[in-house]
């Protein structure tokens, strides 16, 4: 791979993985305002409308048929509305944000056993040392902020495994439509507006029935909504789905083990929390297991090119 190539991807990591973790922060401020569906119905009905006067004054909103729209919604479904509502319904009903982040990780494992059937593309004996390693740095990080206590019951603990399934089938589906059906790939913007639309439509009906778009307006709700919308759901995503074109399932997966140690480092920049020897750890830990993960999928493809 040129140079230049694996200096976009790494602008396109960096940025991935910073504004993807902002959303964490951004969430638990915005459900002081208001509900978890209403927050999804209010961020994505909002997104959709951005997105659709964008694609219109450029010229590029257009129906590329039912199977593909179909496939991109679902894909956004469970990566937009399960994936937020399970984290953000686990927050709600008291779990610590630590045991949530740690189940939230076993999704880069999920993946990688999953992908060789799903995508074709076998997780490597390199690449699943370097999830343990990484997973291994995510208990680091975690559990030294963890403590037991006697909140939530025991199924509301099954909550954030519904985001790790969730997000294992979006990632696999969307890289299954990269490999085997390139023509029903839509544009990335185009795409995300449909994803939007699905997921604002779905999230409407329990905030109606629910919470009554119960919403609490004040300026720095305005200011979190606007952070949700552009930095995380719009440019995040952006960068996620460009990741998913460009590499295999398995080495963007690899990249979600740095939410708990950045979540944290996040919050201590932001808000003054104390940052503990573990996570400066677990962030070094988990470093060298997506380094590795990375690496066998770049020794993967220098070995079949000089078969070709």
């Amino acid at each position: 791979m040129p140079a230049s190539s694996q200096q976009g991807n790494a602008l396109l990591v960096i940025g991935f993985v910073l504004l993807w973790n902002s959303g964490f922060i951004g969430a638990e401020f915005g459900l002081d305002y208001t509900g978890v569906f209403t927050l999804l119905a209010w961020r994505y009905g909002l997104l959709a409308l951005v997105l659709l006067v964008y694609l219109a004054m450029r010229g590029r909103l257009y129906w590329p048929g039912p199977r593909a729209v179909g496939l991109t919604a679902v894909v956004g479904l469970f990566a937009h509305g399960i994936w937020l509502s399970c984290v953000m319904l686990s927050l709600q009903l008291g779990i610590p944000a630590g045991i949530v982040a740690l189940v939230v990780a076993l999704q880069p494992m999920t993946v990688g056993a999953l992908s060789g059937r799903v995508t074709g593309e076998p997780t490597s004996t390199i690449s699943w040392i370097g999830l343990g390693v990484g997973f291994a740095g995510v208990l680091i990080a975690v559990l030294g902020r963890a403590g037991l206590d006697d909140g939530p019951s025991l199924p509301a603990y099954l909550v954030p495994f519904g985001a790790v399934i969730a997000f294992t089938v979006a990632s696999l589906l969307q890289r299954r439509i990269e490999v085997y059906t390139p023509a029903d790939h839509i544009p990335v913007a185009l795409a995300l507006f449909y994803q939007c639309v699905a997921t604002g439509l779905v999230a409407l009906i329990p905030a109606i029935a629910l919470e009554g778009m119960a919403t609490h307006w004040t300026v720095e709700f305005a200011a979190i909504l606007g952070w949700l919308i552009f930095a995380v759901s719009l440019a995040a995503y952006d960068l996620m789905w460009r990741l998913i074109e460009r590499m295999d399932a398995t080495r963007v997966a690899s990249l979600f083990y740095f939410g708990p140690p950045v979540t944290m480092l996040m919050a201590w920049i932001a808000f003054g929390d104390t940052l503990q020897r573990d996570d400066l750890i677990g962030l070094a830990v988990i470093s060298v297991g997506v380094l590795l993960v990375q690496s066998a999928q770049r020794l993967r493809t220098r070995h079949r090119n000089r078969h070709m």
